[in-house]
């Protein structure tokens, strides 16, 4: 059955045997009532007969064994097949109603399923699930898997040729040319090559191909390659009624087809195919040009300033006791008002002269005259280099701006390219209307606008363009300013979710939040000021807590005693090395894809396959291990006795082993790791997970590999989401610059596993006043650790109340402005429903919440996060255990880490490739077999403990230290071999009764 739990709720609801149903169980003992029992409710609850023993859960079992009077036990001897159950099952079927599926069901539920299903839906599994649903509503049983299987490929095929038909039909025949020739060898098509096979110069190729990193070269052959999509001319709306999902799953199917199959396939489908890429590469460029540009303009001052700053800092000495120089320099001079400076003034400071130069010279470094410096630098490092690169992405992109307060950048833009290819122009013509926005204000005013020779003031070109790049950036980080034609960088009224103002009670309802939004302040303030009660009765107790009033900050909280060590674990890890000695990576793996049948519903994005399934998975557990520990397929295949060789394992890489592919591996083996765990050993199930970011070095000639200050290097950072049982049941790829709290939101409301999120512990980074707020809207807590813990302030839930918390006053500040929530809060479920609905990322919708936005909802946010903050700051100063609580979480997030470089060892743990999609399966695979690592280990630690010698030494220390994740009897390293006919002698049973 499904690796979910059961729980009590499942059990009453499903597994009760009602009145009607005892009534058929008269006249049947023993195993015979049991057996028939169980095969009443499966089918009612499934619409189907169980296969087997091993679909049955144990706690099912149980609960259905103890209703009939009957020992568990019992089950195993019922005959799962024969005439006895043939009589059960046409019994079963006569009770509830239905009736086995004949051949014309069979045909009608195919064509159903392609017209309703298949047309929206193209992974197997998912369609298979709809069309078991229509045939228990229709009290039809279903036909034998293999049978059902068929029915679903059909179905798939018959969708695919019917849109294929419809797609192509909407293209007229200079387009459909223009598609073909995308497949034909071009001298000017940059050749690249895609998970091993080459592209052969085909224009394909280079719309394929991945950006490098930001440079002005990069972004001309973006540019390119936006031309080059363009000049297809797709129609608008070609794809306008097809589901986001089916397009992807075309984009990615001509993604990883070689030009020489894709000409193989029937004429409508290859047009379908290489319409969708090029549709979904337009988007995904013009958000490359986006980045680009960001980058770009960001980078010009960051070297302006930096390029200043070494021509200074040589000359640059730092002048101390300014206070007293002055003060000694009135003093000689008051002394003798008629002296001569040189005579009165140089003799009265220590160093005479040289100090006042050194004194004038540092003012000038750090006052106007550096920053006039930097600004003069940046405009000739823009004339002379970037400003070619830049102009012409201004030709091909877009700005568009829902607020009129941004018009005039827009406007700007419009003048900088209506002027832009005029040579030997200083300034705009006079006459020429130049929109003053805020970039032409403050400190570059005096650049922007300038005499001319007749002593009239005139706005230079140069200058304008650079501050109206800037001006561009900040706007577009926060999405004030949006492109036509991207997708990350779009309008953002498109993020929201279009229907909900028809939907807006279910929307509320599935965020648990009223639709009156004074009730949802009032139980916020409520908490609120329950919770600074409740701190400022505690603070005279809490020997561990000063808020006083002092500079370095109001709070003071000192560190709390460490648990004591745990003793015994040390050797019970000794002893699972001892019984099962040291075993390799590879066959954990192996073993955790037996048990758990992670791999089971792998199915290829380019068609059905016919790949025998042993061999697709033997193809698959290499791929994912040359991933994983970064040896490479090349390594992995060269380097084992397993018979397949590299091009076999990029053949199944490519076609099977995607990003969905892999997340539902590893969420499978999350899953199956939750089902065997124990609760007598391992507690109730977690509800809390620990998330952090990990370092990694990567190449740098792609746009996601970033410098990062913190780590000293440039790579990019790989965000896990942990739970307290060291399970990774999330993971995804982020930049170096990235913020991390939309990476926590996005992983604790999207993760995929069985486990409901109700905590999320994060570092400092991983929180922020808009983090807060969301996870509260969201409906799950946000537990930092905050560093500068003494800098916090406490906002207050009512005006007119100054004492009422005396203890608190020091750290307290202003109240929370109610109104402004109260005037935003239904724009802020409408954000929050968006971000749990995925109408567009989390990243995407949360750029409008940026320092640099003026968006009123923030501002409401803002206020719903201090309020939040507030909250979570009054229970965490006052309660040690969940100090401790958060700090542990933390902890188990960071030894994971620590694992991730003995798995990952491979090219000394740098990721060896420049394309984005391969840096993520690069995760995925690592978080796979640190998922099948802590799956193993979880087995034969209950193994073990099984014994009743090795329970009784554990301690409460132990058994609070208890962890599946530890390595030394792991080995990573070495041949590859994978041997399918070796099996780790585990002696725990899963409870769907497989071994």
């Amino acid at each position: 059955m499904d690796s979910a739990v059961v729980d009590v709720d499942e059990l009453v609801e499903f597994w009760t045997l009602l009145e009607v149903d005892r009534e058929l169980l008269i006249g049947k003992r023993g195993a015979t009532a049991l057996g028939f029992a169980l095969l009443l409710k499966h089918y009612s609850r499934h619409g189907r007969f169980p296969r087997g023993r091993s679909e049955l859960h144990d706690a099912v079992i149980d609960f259905v064994a103890r209703q009939v009077g009957v020992d568990a036990s019992e089950v195993g001897a019922y005959e799962w097949s024969g005439s006895t159950i043939e009589y059960h099952r046409a019994q079963v079927r006569a009770h509830l109603g239905f009736r086995v599926a004949t051949v014309v069901d069979q045909e009608e539920g195919t064509t159903w399923l392609a017209v309703n299903v298949a047309h929206a839906e193209r992974r197997p599994e998912r369609v298979r699930e709809e069309l078991l649903a229509h045939f228990r509503a229709q009290q039809i049983e279903p036909p034998t898997p293999g049978r059902v299987l068929r029915m679903v490929r059909s179905a798939l095929r018959v969708a695919e040729q019917n849109w294929s038909l419809r797609i192509s039909g909407r293209l007229d025949p200079p387009t459909v040319v223009r598609l073909l020739n995308l497949l034909t060898p071009n001298d000017c098509a940059v050749e690249g090559v895609e998970d091993g096979f080459e592209e052969s110069g085909t224009v394909l190729g280079s719309i394929k191909s991945a950006p490098g990193n930001v440079s002005l070269d990069s972004m001309m052959i973006e540019i390119s390659k936006l031309k080059a999509v363009r000049a297809v001319g797709l129609p608008v709306g070609l794809f306008a009624d097809v589901a986001p999902k089916v397009l992807d799953g075309w984009r990615a199917r001509a993604a990883v087809e070689a030009p020489s199959h894709l000409r193989r396939h029937a004429q409508p489908l290859t047009l379908t195919v290489l319409a969708a890429l090029v549709n979904q590469r337009e988007r995904e460029i013009t958000d490359t040009l986006v980045e680009l540009l960001i980058a770009t303009v960001h980078r010009i001052g960051a070297r302006a300033e930096r390029r200043v700053t070494n021509e200074l800092i040589n000359a640059f000495k730092r002048v101390t006791g300014k206070e007293n120089i002055l003060f000694l320099i009135a003093e000689a001079a008051l002394a003798k008002p008629d002296g001569a400076v040189r005579e009165v003034v140089f003799p009265a400071v220590s160093g005479g002269e040289q100090t006042l130069q050194e004194l004038v010279h540092e003012f000038k470094t750090q006052g106007p005259v550096y920053r006039r410096t930097v600004q003069t630098t940046l405009r000739a490092s823009y004339t002379g280099h970037y400003r070619r690169g830049l102009i012409a992405l201004l030709e091909v992109l877009e700005f568009r701006s829902s607020n009129t307060a941004h018009r005039p950048v827009i406007d700007a833009l419009t003048l900088i390219k209506r002027h832009a290819k005029t040579a030997n122009l200083t300034f705009y013509p006079l006459g020429e209307a130049v929109p003053a926005h805020r970039g032409t204000a403050g400190d570059w005013s005096d650049l922007v606008y300038r005499a001319d020779t007749r002593g009239r003031s005139r706005v230079a070109r140069m200058v304008y363009e650079v501050v109206t790049l800037q001006a561009l950036r900040e706007q577009l980080r926060c999405k004030e300013i949006w492109v036509v034609g991207a997708d990350s960088w779009r309008n953002p009224d498109e993020d929201l979710p279009q229907d909900f103002e028809q939907r807006r009670n279910e929307n509320y309802r599935e965020l648990r939040k009223p639709l009156d939004p004074t009730v949802f302040i009032d139980d916020l303030r409520q908490e609120m000021s329950d919770a600074l009660s409740a701190l400022d009765a505690a603070v005279p107790s809490l020997d561990w807590l000063s808020i006083t009033d002092r500079p370095s900050g109001a709070i003071t909280l000192t560190k709390y005693e460490a648990a004591p060590e745990p003793r015994n674990l040390r050797r019970v890890k000794d002893e699972v090395q001892r019984r099962w000695g040291t075993i390799a990576l590879v066959d954990m793996l192996k073993e955790t894809v037996l048990r758990t049948g992670c791999l089971n519903e792998v199915s290829g994005i380019a068609g059905s396959g016919t790949l025998n399934i042993e061999v697709l998975a033997e193809r698959l557990m290499l791929a994912i291990y040359a991933y994983g520990t970064n040896t490479g397929i090349r390594a992995v295949a060269a380097g084992g006795g397993h018979g397949h060789t590299e091009d076999e394992i990029r053949y199944v890489r490519r076609r099977y082993l995607t990003r969905d592919t892999a997340q539902a591996v590893a969420i499978a083996i999350a899953n199956a790791t939750f089902v065997a765990r124990r609760t007598s050993l391992w507690g109730e199930g977690s509800t809390a997970v620990a998330s952090d970011s990990t370092h990694f070095r990567s190449y740098d000639q792609n746009i996601f590999t970033e410098w990062h200050s913190r780590y000293g290097g440039r790579g990019i950072l790989i965000y896990w989401h942990v739970e307290r049982g060291s399970m990774v049941v999330h993971s995804q790829t982020l930049r170096a610059s990235a913020s991390e709290v939309h990476a926590m939101i996005e992983g604790a409301i999207r993760h995929g596993t069985t486990m409901k999120v109700e905590g999320n512990y994060v570092d400092t980074h991983g929180q922020s006043e808009i983090g807060f707020a969301i996870t509260r809207l969201l409906g799950f807590d946000l537990l930092p650790r905050i560093k500068q813990i003494n800098k916090i302030r406490l906002y207050r839930p009512v005006t007119g109340q100054p004492d009422a918390y005396p203890q608190l006053t020091p750290a307290l500040t202003r109240p929370i402005r109610w109104d402004l929530i109260e005037q935003n809060y239904d724009q802020m479920i409408k954000y929050a429903t968006a971000i749990r609905q995925g109408t567009a990322s989390t990243e995407a919708i949360l750029r409008r919440f940026t320092r640099s936005a003026s968006h009123p909802t923030y501002q409401a946010m803002l206020e719903v996060g201090r309020a939040q903050r507030t909250i979570f700051v009054a229970r965490f100063l006052r309660s040690r255990e969940l100090q401790r609580e958060i700090t542990e979480g933390l902890n188990i997030v960071e030894a994971f880490n620590g694992a991730n470089s003995v798995i990952y060892y491979g090219k000394g743990g740098e990721i060896a490739s420049n394309r984005q999609d391969e840096q993520e399966m690069t995760a995925l695979c690592l978080r796979i077999l640190q998922a099948a690592l802590v799956y193993i280990n979880t087995l034969m630690l209950q193994d073990v403990l099984d014994e009743d010698a090795w329970t009784s030494m554990l301690t409460d220390e132990d058994r609070r230290g208890l962890t599946p994740l530890f390595w030394q009897h792991v080995l990573p390293y070495g041949e590859v071999k994978l041997d399918m006919t070796t099996r780790l002698s585990i002696r725990t049973i899963n409870p769907t009764g497989s071994p």
